[in-house]
């Protein structure tokens, strides 16, 4: 298979404006998740809406694509990005841009996930250790994954799932494989078409989660295990301990 990787970029944060192009150990963010995934699949580019971020990314050398400013998600955006591109690709991973520790790895397993010819989609899950703790595990912003035999996705959800009955919450964690989300997705070129053309659906709506929408119309989502430890920055703060995870990292 060949995969390209899009990159949705936007300036307008309501956590962190302009985010894209804050400085991690001297380069722009978008560099630094450019280069992680450079080199590792087939085609790279990063979609945006702001000419800031495109002149950043030519800066560097990346290759950039302007898309629409209306797209409700960074799924709409790849989807606009790879019909600008064309090509004769298989696959479409989004990457996050405020990912910037997003590892080779990780990549690597999710394409791994097209093995299996029924796969529409692909996500990463990493286990819950015991020593990340309860408030890890019920945490709202993290969500969940419960998982099928065939590791495919039954189930996202900001609750704890599934509940473990008769069993005190202090100790699900040495009693079971919770797995938390890694919000990276790869998607069969025909299957990123389909789902952006979809509308809104209840369970989306309920827990604000975009992938619930795919699973209620039947699209299948494999799952793959990462024990890579990474730093998503969506606030000021978040690049303060980026800053301090990059000396680990590099």
């Amino acid at each position: 298979m060949k995969f390209i990787a899009i990159i949705p970029a936007r300036y307008a944060s309501t956590r962190f404006p302009g985010k894209p192009l804050a400085l991690l150990g001297g380069k722009p963010v978008i560099r630094r998740v450019y280069e992680q995934v450079a080199g590792v699949l087939d085609d790279v580019a990063v979609a945006t809406d702001d000419e800031r971020i495109r002149e950043a990314v030519l800066a560097f050398g990346g290759r950039v694509v302007m898309t629409s400013p209306d797209h409700r998600s960074g799924t709409d955006r790849c989807r606009e990005a790879y019909d600008r591109i064309g090509g004769a690709f298989d696959a479409v991973v989004n990457v996050q841009g405020d990912e910037p520790f997003v590892r080779a790895s990780q990549l690597e397993t999710l394409m791994r996930c097209f093995d299996d010819p029924g796969t529409d989609i692909a996500t990463l899950v990493r286990p819950f250790a015991p020593e990340d703790g309860l408030a890890a595990l019920e945490n709202p912003n993290s969500p969940k994954v419960v998982l099928d035999a065939h590791s495919r996705a039954l189930y996202f959800s900001r609750s704890v799932v599934p509940y473990l009955r008769g069993v005190p919450r202090e100790e699900w964690l040495a009693r079971h494989t919770f797995y938390k989300h890694i919000g990276i997705y790869a998607f069969r070129t025909e299957a990123l078409r389909a789902v952006t053309a979809l509308p809104p659906s209840p369970l989306e709506g309920a827990e604000s989660l975009e992938q619930l929408r795919w699973l209620e119309n039947g699209f299948r989502i494999g799952v793959g295990v990462s024990d890579a430890e990474t730093v998503g920055i969506d606030t000021p703060g978040d690049l303060v301990r980026a800053e301090a995870f990059l000396k680990q990292f590099e």
